[in-house]
């Protein structure tokens, strides 16, 4: 049974409140369909690099969350690259840039 799904809209604001409630920055750069346009997060930790992370749901219906530029870093001028791709072909979706030099951000907060 495929889990009860939230508007894409209502959770990426119930997202970047969580973010700033542990003082990290989180900035919608691009709005996608209010209803289910699919996500991708930048995190970007102003030193090594930076991971876009895309979303995407199992045969289960369980929301998965895969590095959508690899498990090393990347520049962010790939990062970047690899958003502009995506809006191109989808201008329908969301990206959230994650800013995280302390290193706080925990993926349990995107369950």
């Amino acid at each position: 049974m495929d889990e009860p799904r939230l508007k894409a809209e209502i959770w990426i604001k119930a997202l970047v409140r969580r973010l700033e409630i542990d003082f990290i920055t989180a900035m919608v750069t691009h709005s996608g369909d209010a209803q289910a346009g699919a996500i991708y997060l930048k995190l970007n930790d102003l030193n090594d690099g930076c991971q876009v992370l895309s979303r995407s749901y199992g045969q289960d219906g369980k929301r998965l969350w895969a590095p959508a530029t690899g498990d090393a870093p990347v520049t962010e001028e790939r990062a970047n690259d690899y958003i502009t791709k995506q809006l191109k072909f989808d201008e329908d979706c969301w990206v959230v840039e994650i800013e995280d030099p302390a290193g706080k951000f925990d993926m349990s907060t995107l369950d």
